[in-house]
């Protein structure tokens, strides 16, 4: 679920402390503040959830879960997310731990791989705070039993010792809020999403609130950017945030060195047609997937490894970064079978589909 963006750390990262209200109030980086990617990041994360932007029903029904429990006193339910990559669990966990005032542990699924990590992290818990874990899907198993019990009964069983002679001594920890975040929904065991007492599926964004994220990221980024502009970087950012503040970051590179620095819409096409992205949003990956499905396997169906080896791609990034996009934009089918082109792919490619090719012409993909 990374995505190459960084978000997940080992259980070693640091903490994450309580962000207070001077700190949740939007700041505005020189670009000498800025040393890395990541940390361009990290600042366009918003900090607060009124200052998200998109998923309006998720928002609201967050908000009722936090304020309630904050209400009554108690530690709110833990919450899983799900959805496609970049559309905002990461910065949602963030926010949680803000509404709360409480400190964020983050770690990631793959890093838990045995029940002593978890234990080790558990234990460091002080009341209230919140544990962030990425890919929770990937959990290992035995962490994930010990899991069970932390998340309902607030501790953990530690074996001590090998063989015959082993026992069990129960540690008590302290109250606190998970927060998971999954690609894979359908790949967590019922006996771990049921422990979840509140759960939201992320939605694609739709091309307006894309526009309102790229304007907030280019307020902070110091970007000259115009309404055409950022309209055109909305509508090719494929539904997804972290893709449009890349692209913007993109297209400002491009603006600054070859222009006159400000985005407008004829420098965003200028520089999108540099990066690769199709006026569909479309990348690389993606037209190669596309184009193996037609001109390698007629089209499909094709199951997804298969696919994978013939990009030279992992089928995991297939699966979760190509797919559900092409998916959406009609240009992809998800058959028993296996992976089949539709009319819409064939005709982007600008190869004649056969009579029998399933779908319909290419789409308006950016409609509200």
């Amino acid at each position: 679920m990374n995505d190459g963006t960084g978000d997940a750390m080992h259980d070693d990262s640091p903490d994450v402390g309580p962000v207070g209200a001077e700190d949740g109030a939007e700041v505005a980086l020189s670009p000498h503040q800025v040393s890395s990617e990541q940390d361009v990041e990290n600042s366009l994360r918003p900090r607060k959830l009124e200052d998200f932007v998109g998923q309006p029903r998720v928002r609201e029904q967050l908000q009722l879960v936090l304020h309630g429990a904050l209400g009554r006193g108690e530690q709110p339910d833990h919450v899983l997310f799900s959805g496609p990559p970049g559309l905002g669990k990461t910065s949602l966990a963030m926010i949680i731990a803000s509404e709360l005032a409480a400190s964020i542990r983050v770690t990631s699924g793959p890093a838990l791989e045995r029940p002593g990590d978890l234990a080790a992290m558990l234990s460091n818990l002080t009341e209230g705070d919140v544990l962030f874990i990425d890919e929770i899907h990937r959990i290992a198993r035995p962490a994930e039993e010990m899991l069970y019990l932390a998340m309902e009964d607030y501790r953990v069983d530690v074996v001590v010792g090998k063989g015959p002679g082993a026992t069990s001594i129960p540690l008590e920890i302290a109250p606190f809020t998970l927060v998971g975040a999954t690609t894979r929904s359908g790949s967590l065991t019922g006996p771990l999403r049921d422990r979840f007492g509140f759960t939201a599926h992320m939605e694609f964004y739709a091309p307006s609130e894309l526009e309102e994220v790229i304007r907030r990221s280019a307020g902070i980024l110091h970007v000259d950017l115009r309404a055409d502009g950022a309209h055109e970087i909305a509508r090719r950012s494929r539904g997804t945030p972290r893709i449009a503040n890349r692209l913007l970051r993109r297209v400002r590179d491009y603006a600054e060195v070859r222009a006159d620095g400000a985005v407008t819409l004829d420098v965003a096409r200028a520089a999108l047609e540099v990066y690769d992205v199709d006026e569909f949003g479309l990348d690389r990956l993606d037209r190669a997937v596309l184009g193996a499905l037609v001109r390698s396997f007629s089209g499909g169906p094709v199951g997804v490894s298969t696919l994978a080896v013939a990009v030279g791609e992992e089928p995991t990034t297939v699966e979760e970064v190509c797919e559900p996009y092409l998916v959406r934009a009609g240009m992809l089918a998800r058959t028993p079978r296996g992976r089949v082109a539709t009319v819409a792919a064939w005709q982007h490619l600008g190869v004649v589909p056969p009579p029998d090719t399933p779908g319909e012409a290419t789409p308006s993909l950016f409609d509200e």
